[in-house]
């Protein structure tokens, strides 16, 4: 599934990034940062895609927080507390001006945020297959 790839490749990314390197380099920062934001925005996309191949029809349509409410409401999330951060870290990322707050953000990418989005890809893997069978078998 072409939305659980760009997730898995985006998460990657995130995966290798250098947090030692990313406390001195100011670019490399941003990098960081920006990449949060890209798996982000495709970890919740990609998890609408998955709610839909399991036939849940409240995920045809919604916003980042509604498709993230739906998931911890059928299974496919934990840590709702953990997503909720991430979604309002990631509304107001691009208004970080402070070093001090975007060392935040950086501990909270390393520390929370990437085992989230880490459990999130297996659950998804999961559930696809899941779905698939269930398709196969139909």
């Amino acid at each position: 599934m072409k939305k659980l790839d760009n997730f898995s490749g985006s998460l990657n990314v995130l995966k290798n990034a250098d947090f030692a390197l990313a406390d001195e380099n100011e670019i490399y920062r941003t990098g960081v940062v920006g990449q949060f934001n890209l798996t982000f925005a495709l970890a919740w996309k990609a998890l609408q895609a998955v709610l839909r191949e399991h036939g849940v029809a409240d995920a045809e349509t919604g916003s980042p927080r509604e498709i993230l409410q739906l998931g911890y409401k059928l299974g496919f999330l934990e840590e709702p507390a953990v997503w909720q951060m991430m979604l309002k870290k990631r509304n107001t990322a691009v208004h970080i001006y402070n070093e001090d707050e975007i060392d935040a953000l950086l501990l909270l990418i390393r520390n929370s945020f990437l085992p989230a989005f880490l459990a999130l890809e297996q659950t998804l893997i999961k559930k696809l297959a899941e779905a698939d069978a269930d398709w196969t078998r139909a």
